[in-house]
């Protein structure tokens, strides 16, 4: 599947998207593979609260299941203005 990560999370991932293969059944347990994997990627999520994901361009949460899924974007809250 397509991860992206948009803002502060690019930042500190380094890249804006990447090509991932995994077995995790929810986002919750791929933000547990991805942030094992380096300490950039433990950085980008050491705070879930401050994050948001969405499935497929539709806003989830972290416990929704990644079955069928394509693409997953990681982004900070965003506000108007």
């Amino acid at each position: 599947m397509d991860v992206l990560y948009f803002a502060w999370v690019r930042e500190r991932i380094g890249i804006p998207r990447e090509q991932v293969e995994t077995e995790a059944a929810t986002v919750a347990e791929l933000v547990a593979e991805l942030s094992a994997r380096e300490d950039r990627y433990a950085a980008a999520f050491a705070d879930l609260s401050a994050l948001r994901v969405a499935l497929d361009q539709d806003l989830m949460d972290f416990d929704a299941s990644l079955a069928g899924v394509r693409e997953v974007a990681f982004f900070p809250p965003m506000t108007g203005g």
